[in-house]
C-alpha cells in the first residue's frame, strides 16, 4: 500500500473526532456556531478566515452550494474564526483522550516527528493545507498532533479535488462515483452533502454518458477511472512523508489510536469520508 494512504488510514480516524465526537459538536455550538452543519463549515473553514461562500464551496468541493451558503458566511457573524480555532483544538484533544487515554505519551513523542511531514509539504494550489500549516501549533501535545494530522489530511484533500476536477468531475459526480464503487450508501451520501434524489439521478445519468455506470452501477470503465483516481491522490499526497526519518515506527506508534477511535463508536462505519476501519499494514 502506498505510504501516503498508510499514514491517511491513521491520520483521517485522529482528524475525524473534530465531526463525530460529542466534545467537538458541542465546542461548535458553545463558541456560538447554529446547527451541525453550520459547526462543520465554520470549524473546518476557519483556518481560511472569515471568508466568503464561495471559498468553501470551492475548497470544500463535494457539496450542494445551498448547504454552503446557509451556513457561510453567516457563521462569522456568530463567532470569529479566531474563537473557533482555540475551540476546535481544545475539543478535538479532550475527544482524543477521551477515546485513548495513552495519547498523551504517545503525542509527546509522535509530535516532532510528524511535524517535519507537514512542514515539507508544498501548498501550490492547496488552499486548505496552507491555511492549516501556517497556524501555530498548539503548546498542547495532544492538540498538536490533532493539527497536524489534520494539515495532513487537508494536503491530501486538496490534491484529490484537484485529480477529481482533472477528470471532468463535479462535486456531485465524484460523489456519485464514489458510492458506485464502494460501500458508502448512496443516501448516506445524499444526506450529508445536501443533495436531492433528482440531483443525483441527474448526475447519474451524466456519468452514463461517458459510460462510467449503467443500470447495475459502475461499469468497468468507472471502475478503473475510481481506481486511477485514488492511486494519483496518492501519489500527489506522497512528498510530505519523504520528510520522516522512521515513517514505519511513526506508523506503528499512531495506529493504535486511529482504532481506539474506530472502535470506541462516535465514528459511523461506513461513513461519508469513505474511511475504512483501520487495520495493521505489514511493512511500509
Amino acid at each position: 500500500m502506498p505510504i501516503a494512504r498508510v499514514f491517511w488510514t491513521v491520520l483521517e480516524p485522529l482528524h475525524s473526532v473534530t465531526y463525530f465526537s460529542p466534545e467537538c459538536i458541542d465546542g461548535n455550538k458553545d463558541v456560538g456556531l447554529k446547527g451541525f452543519w453550520m459547526g462543520y463549515f465554520g470549524s473546518r473553514g476557519a483556518p481560511l478566515g472569515p471568508v466568503p461562500a464561495g471559498v468553501i464551496e470551492a475548497a470544500f468541493y463535494g457539496f450542494h452550494p445551498a448547504r454552503v451558503r446557509r451556513a457561510v458566511p453567516d457563521a462569522w457573524t456568530f463567532a470569529s474564526p479566531e474563537s473557533i480555532l482555540r475551540m476546535r483544538e481544545a475539543a478535538a484533544a479532550k475527544a482524543l483522550r477521551r477515546v485513548a487515554p495513552e495519547i498523551d505519551d504517545v503525542a509527546a513523542e509522535a509530535v516532532p516527528r510528524l511535524r517535519p511531514a507537514a512542514e515539507a509539504g508544498d501548498a501550490a494550489g492547496r488552499a486548505l493545507f496552507a491555511a492549516n500549516r501556517d497556524l501555530l501549533l498548539p503548546d498542547d501535545p495532544v492538540a498538536a498532533l490533532w493539527q497536524l494530522a489534520t494539515t495532513l489530511r487537508e494536503h491530501r484533500g486538496d490534491g484529490h479535488v484537484a485529480v477529481l476536477t482533472s477528470e471532468g468531475l463535479n462535486g456531485l459526480e465524484a460523489n456519485v462515483l464514489a458510492s458506485a464503487v464502494s460501500d458508502v450508501p448512496a443516501n448516506l451520501l445524499l444526506r450529508s452533502r445536501g443533495w436531492s434524489q433528482e440531483d443525483w439521478d441527474e448526475a447519474t445519468a451524466v456519468l452514463s454518458g461517458r459510460g462510467l455506470m449503467d443500470e447495475n452501477g459502475a461499469t468497468e470503465a468507472g471502475r478503473a477511472l475510481r481506481a486511477d483516481i485514488e492511486s494519483r491522490t496518492d501519489t500527489l499526497a506522497a512528498p510530505p512523508y519523504q520528510a520522516l526519518d522512521d515513517p514505519e515506527s511513526l506508523y506503528r506508534m499512531l495506529a493504535p489510536l486511529a482504532r481506539a477511535v474506530a472502535e470506541h463508536g462516535d465514528m459511523p462505519f461506513p461513513n461519508p469520508i469513505g474511511l475504512p476501519r483501520p487495520t495493521i499494514q505489514g511493512r511500509i
